[in-house]
């Protein structure tokens, strides 16, 4: 375990990576929901509702599949310099005490 501590594990994975995804498969839904009330129109309720779950079901998997990438793709893992490791394992006595909360603004 102690080899860990060598490592800095970071995730630089922010909302603007997978803004395009979360878009097309929004897209993906809509169509599919206006072809669902296209075939309700046409008084064919059951090719309707599968139609909808069809969709869901293959393009979920993609889905999950294009988050999961997105999200290993933006995972860094460098090695620290033992020296370095310890100089931000230890704080000063006197930063703590400057510290502020957030507070919201307005």
């Amino acid at each position: 375990m102690s080899n860990i501590s060598r490592y800095r594990l970071v995730c630089t994975l922010s909302f603007g990576d997978i803004y395009g995804q979360i878009i097309v498969w929004l897209i993906v839904i809509f169509i599919s929901l206006a072809a669902a009330l296209a075939l309700m129109g046409a008084s064919k309720p059951i090719y309707a509702l599968s139609v909808v779950g069809l969709i869901l079901v293959l393009t979920l998997p993609f889905l999950l599949f294009a988050f999961v990438t997105t999200l290993l793709n933006h995972i860094e893992i460098t090695a620290i310099d033992p020296a370095t490791a310890r100089n931000m394992t230890q704080t000063p006595t006197g930063s703590v005490a400057s510290q502020r909360p957030a507070q919201a603004a307005g």
